[in-house]
């Protein structure tokens, strides 16, 4: 169900093959949390364009970044508890 919700927002929006890729990921017993050199390997792309497309992410509500920032920023998909908000 879980992952419905997410598609749900996904949908919403154009999502390219790269968001495609690192969402089905994710969702799919991923480890750990996002960053964006993470998704620049999983995505094969430039750290710039990981950037670019966690911050469409961020915007669309698919990813929530976690407390932290500069080395120590990460993200994460909503849980169905931020989905009900």
């Amino acid at each position: 169900m879980h992952k419905v919700e997410i598609w749900k927002i996904a949908n919403r929006h154009l999502v390219n093959e790269r968001q495609r890729l690192v969402l089905n990921r994710m969702m799919d017993g991923f480890k750990g949390f996002m960053n964006t050199s993470k998704y620049a390997k999983l995505a094969k792309c430039s750290n710039g364009t990981a950037f670019r497309d966690i911050s469409e992410f961020l915007k669309q509500g698919i990813f929530i970044q976690n407390p932290g920032s500069g080395r120590s920023t990460s993200y994460r998909l909503p849980s169905p508890k931020d989905l009900r908000s």
